[in-house]
């Protein structure tokens, strides 16, 4: 291992003011209580956290609606359905019709 002055290179460094200094500014602050949890402190919830929750929610329903109205299998069960309702319909006015209504 060799020390030479052939070896060493010069560092290219900027100077760092301290943290404790009055020329420091932070320039990235850590996230509130409320931004993390969506709860305040006193244990309500958010606007925002709210709003995130009624959105996702929302969209879960829709999607999920979407998806069980595109398959073969929920056009089969609203025909069942409603070959079901025709019948209990039929019943119903036939039992109508013996009790003299």
């Amino acid at each position: 291992m060799t020390t030479g002055d052939d070896d060493l290179e010069p560092i290219d460094a900027e100077i760092v003011e301290p943290v404790g200094s009055p020329d420091f500014t932070p320039t990235v602050t850590a996230p509130s209580f409320s931004d993390v949890t969506g709860y305040t402190e006193a244990g309500v919830p958010t606007f925002d956290h709210v709003r995130d929750k009624i959105e996702k929610r929302t969209t879960t329903a829709i999607g999920s609606q979407e998806l069980s109205e595109m398959s073969r299998e929920a056009a089969e069960l609203d025909e069942a359905m409603a070959k079901r309702d025709e019948a209990a319909k039929k019943k119903l006015d036939e039992m109508r019709k013996s009790l003299g209504l």
